[in-house]
């Protein structure tokens, strides 16, 4: 793990974001914890929970917009940069912040993702 000021503590490298194309998402596992990495189509990255919080059906399966993801099972809409539930008045996802590197890494802060073990 590495450290940067404005991803806290706890920083994981998952890789290129080239691995990721733009409009879709991936889970990685990270200490027995799963979080999601979303490539949206104006190249934008953001990383929640992998799961919708309504009825834990895995979200990279959704449709990915600007800064949106849309559950593939309930049609709800995420905000991916803060995890509201757009319209339909839920449950917010949780959200980590994330970066990429000069180098095209994908650095995700996980400190949260700790904390919620």
């Amino acid at each position: 793990m590495i450290a940067s000021p404005s991803l806290g503590s706890f920083v994981v490298n998952l890789g290129e974001l080239a691995n990721i194309p733009c409009g879709q998402g991936r889970v990685f596992r990270i200490g027995g914890q799963s979080i999601a990495v979303f490539h949206t189509r104006d190249s934008s990255v953001y990383a929640t929970e992998p799961t919708c919080p309504y009825k834990d059906c895995t979200l990279i399966d959704g449709l990915v917009g600007a800064q949106k993801i849309v559950c593939p099972i309930h049609r709800f809409v995420f905000d991916l940069s803060d995890g509201r539930a757009a319209g339909n008045g839920g449950t917010a996802l949780k959200t980590y912040p994330v970066i990429v590197n000069d180098e095209g890494d994908i650095l995700v802060g996980i400190e949260e993702l700790l904390r919620s073990r």
